[in-house]
């Protein structure tokens, strides 16, 4: 069913998308998608900071822009009470500073089951207008955003001395998200028998939380039948970059 959000630009709308992305990295699903790109476009102009979790979504979309693209199809969301989403605006790639990135595709792919939508068609004043004021929001967002990279070295522990190590350590590895990659690991004797998996992981903060990882991903089925729980053991800024 597909996620309805109304008047987003409303100091209202804003607040009810606020309270849905409190405990939600993404509009739908676990990684960004086509539904991501339809609530972006429909803001008008970067949410103010008060509203926290719609500022950090917000900022996450547009770092993806514009380091990586987006591709997921989504689950569906419908915005009432703003201009209409074209498949046209949806796709229209942000214009970026050609000293931090070429064109990026922004999302369109040849299946599609909306078949009344002519993605040939011209396109109207109002598509044009819309976005090329998207596309002034985002490129005054990157001049002014700063990315870096961070590494991490997280203890994960199992629930007991005969939870298998080796599908613990591929059940945590099987978790892909765009700015993520693990990297070396080994077990450590806890004691009575048990170990833990001590793991490096490489993270693109505008594009990864720590947190988020070990709340949503990784103490969560499937996972969770080998996980018992997971902690930072140290955390390091290794890189910035503009």
């Amino acid at each position: 069913m597909a996620v309805t959000f109304h008047d987003i630009n409303s100091a209202v709308g804003l607040k009810k998308l606020d309270d849905y992305l409190l405990a939600r990295s993404y509009i739908t699903g676990y990684e960004a998608s086509k539904d991501d790109l339809i609530v972006h476009a429909a803001l008008s102009k970067p949410p103010s900071s008060e509203f926290v979790n719609v500022s950090r979504w917000y900022n996450h979309i547009t770092a993806l822009l514009r380091i990586s693209g987006i591709s997921g199809q989504g689950s569906g969301v419908i915005v009432e009470g703003s201009a209409p989403i074209t498949e046209e605006a949806v796709a229209t790639p942000p214009v970026a500073d050609t000293k931090a990135s070429t064109f990026l595709p922004y999302l369109l792919t040849a299946e599609d089951d909306d078949d009344d939508v002519d993605l040939f068609g011209e396109e109207t004043e109002e598509e044009k207008k819309a976005a090329e004021e998207r596309a002034a929001s985002i490129k005054a967002s990157t001049k002014k955003k700063e990315s870096g990279k961070s590494s991490v070295l997280l203890d994960v522990k199992p629930w007991d001395d005969e939870t298998d190590m080796k599908k613990l350590e591929e059940a945590v590895r099987s978790v892909h998200i765009e700015g993520l990659h693990w990297g070396a690991s080994k077990l450590v004797a806890v004691g009575y028998g048990i170990k833990k998996l001590q793991i490096m992981l490489t993270i693109v903060d505008d594009l990864v939380s720590v947190d988020t990882l070990i709340e949503e991903q990784l103490t969560v089925e499937p996972i969770n039948e080998y996980v018992q729980s997971c902690d930072i053991v140290a955390f390091n800024k290794i890189c910035k970059y503009i």
